[in-house]
């Protein structure tokens, strides 16, 4: 009886002990040194998943992982992706990293209004896109946030970005009131990066496309300030106030200098500035110019126009902008 309940005491000690060695491997430090980044591929099982986190040392066996994952898992389908591991994260915490698809979100930002070159900057510094792209034409690109993968290549991306434009632009064109000018959706994409520069604000973006929309009816010049510095910088800021001989110069996109629109966009203009230009405001203004606020002030005439011109020189006057 005694050499029974030695070896029951044994056989427990030696489950304890099991059970304690299984807890430190699932729940205890990961391997890895380190912080690491594990991309699981498209469509992959969760055997070919534990297989890359095997391969880059997050964790020390697959198949001890697969069977923990088996008994303590929830089952849920992984997801594919970019898996950021902690150092030392246990087998436990990458398991739930797996199920709840916790990928990490690689992003190209684009701002409205941005130009194309600064497309193309933005895109080829982007960390973990691979080859080259050009700079994309401009107008092409939808202002957004693109989200992207390891490994993604830039001409990849860049194609998702124009192909929102194109489905956006669509979906608006349909839209489109008697009230706006543009006779294309191509010249809506002018209209609307000349808009896009004109103004930071978005609820002034239906008033201003409204005032462009008033003087190209009436064959007037837009006289727009960002068509000037579009030539000289392809849309970067000018850092200096514009020469009265680049005001004088003829070259398709001064709106100084010729009437009607710019001979191309000078911008990837947003929805909201796009939708402006396709149902503009009502009003008969002609001029706005800036009020001090970051806003602008609308005039009818242009008496009134240059009422609101003294206001904002003495404005600028007053900060010693002048």
């Amino acid at each position: 009886m005694r050499k029974a309940g030695c070896l029951g005491l044994l056989i427990g000690l030696a489950l304890i002990a099991a059970l304690a060695w299984v807890a430190r491997d699932w729940s205890g430090e990961g391997p890895a040194p380190k912080p690491l980044a594990v991309v699981v591929p498209e469509g992959a099982s969760l055997a070919r998943a534990a297989g890359e986190m095997e391969k880059q040392g997050a964790i020390r066996s697959a198949w001890r992982f697969r069977g923990y994952a088996r008994f303590f898992g929830t089952g849920k389908p992984i997801k594919a992706g970019e898996y950021a591991i902690p150092a030392r994260a246990s087998a436990s915490d990458i398991l739930t990293l797996l199920e709840d698809g916790k990928v990490r979100q690689r992003l190209v930002p684009v701002p409205e209004g941005y130009p194309s070159i600064l497309v193309h900057e933005a895109l080829m510094r982007a960390e973990g896109l691979s080859g080259d792209v050009a700079v994309p034409r401009e107008g092409s690109v939808l202002p957004d946030s693109y989200a992207y993968q390891l490994n993604d290549t830039r001409a990849a991306v860049l194609a998702r970005m124009q192909k929102a434009m194109t489905d956006y632009l669509a979906r608006a064109w349909e839209k489109r009131t008697p009230a706006s000018v543009v006779k294309s959706p191509e010249e809506a994409v002018i209209l609307a990066s000349v808009v896009e520069k004109e103004t930071g604000k978005p609820s002034e973006r239906r008033m201003v496309a409204a005032v462009y929309t008033n003087r190209l009816k009436l064959g007037m010049p837009l006289q727009a300030d960002p068509t000037v510095i579009y030539p000289i910088t392809k849309g970067k800021p000018l850092g200096r106030r514009i020469k009265r001989s680049e005001l004088q110069a003829k070259n398709g996109y001064n709106t100084y200098a010729s009437a009607g629109l710019p001979i191309g966009p000078i911008a990837n203009p947003g929805r909201e500035s796009i939708d402006a230009v396709l149902d503009p405001a009502k009003t008969s203004a002609l001029y706005f110019v800036a009020d001090g606020t970051g806003r602008h002030v609308f005039a009818d005439t242009l008496a009134q126009h240059n009422a609101n011109v003294a206001k904002w020189y003495a404005i600028r006057r007053a900060r010693g902008e002048m």
